[in-house]
């Protein structure tokens, strides 16, 4: 399912504007006795998957998203022709099977992006649901895209709390959307033009959880290369503390001249 760490990630036929470069990882943690997210890093989808239910539950639940995810038919063999709308779909689907399998005892956030281009343009398709995150890094500046599906967040958003406040309150890991579990199942999208020299980071919340965004950030433009940027972020949250599965995606886009740079 996922190409070499950091290997070039050729253009399908007809495509080849846009590059793109990989690094990925996944560890358990410090504290945890397993590991329940699931990952998806092969052109054009790039998304983190963070099971809940315990028990091997949420690993079950995480797996069956990305599976999932996997399967769209427009995506098969590199395409890069999917929409919202068909994604949105086949979460349905997932969300489905995440409840036969567990009998709705389990569920997963997911976050990630869809590599799309639409009439020679070549974008972002960012997905969200749940509290796992997606960044982007553009012209030196680090921003959220995503909007985490919390408790907290709707503190924040109503002003109640402050960020710094959300990054250590009790209730921060309670999300209001997920699939396979509870009433919300919508993800939030975004279509964002991809720009030369972008920079992406899809991660499960235990890298947030221990790294603050300043941080992150200064890995993310540290490391030129996209795998070693994974590896230093997933040990910086280990020596802060690992207390959750940690699993990061980094994918780096460059554009040529051509149709796919617009």
């Amino acid at each position: 399912m996922n190409p070499e760490p950091d290997a070039p990630i050729p253009a399908p036929q007809g495509k080849q504007g846009l590059r793109l470069r990989c690094g990925y990882g996944t560890d358990r943690g410090l504290r945890r006795e397993t590991n329940e997210d699931s990952f998806i890093a092969a052109d054009p989808v790039f998304a983190v998957a963070d099971g809940m239910g315990g028990h091997e539950a949420g690993e079950v639940a995480s797996g069956i998203c990305v599976r999932t995810l996997a399967g769209i038919p427009q995506l098969a063999g590199g395409g890069r022709d999917a929409t919202a709308g068909v994604v949105q779909q086949y979460l349905y689907a997932a969300d489905e099977g995440i409840r036969e399998a567990t009998g709705s005892l389990a569920g997963t956030t997911l976050s990630g992006v869809v590599v799309v281009e639409q009439l020679g343009v070549a974008y972002w398709l960012v997905l969200n649901i749940g509290d796992s995150r997606t960044y982007r890094l553009s012209h030196g500046t680090l921003s959220q895209v995503s909007v985490d599906h919390s408790e907290v967040q709707e503190l924040v958003d109503a002003g109640q709390i402050t960020r710094a406040q959300a990054a250590v309150h009790p209730r921060r890991h309670v999300v209001t959307r997920a699939l396979g579990s509870g009433d919300e199942t919508e993800a939030d999208f975004w279509l964002l033009p991809i720009e030369d020299g972008d920079r992406m980071l899809v991660c499960s919340d235990g890298l947030n959880g221990e790294l603050d965004d300043d941080r992150i950030a200064r890995i993310l433009t540290s490391e030129a290369d996209p795998q070693q940027a994974v590896d230093e972020l997933i040990q910086a949250a280990l020596r802060s503390g690992g207390r959750d599965n940690v699993t990061a995606i980094v994918v780096d886009a460059g554009l040529d001249a051509g149709p796919a740079a617009g």
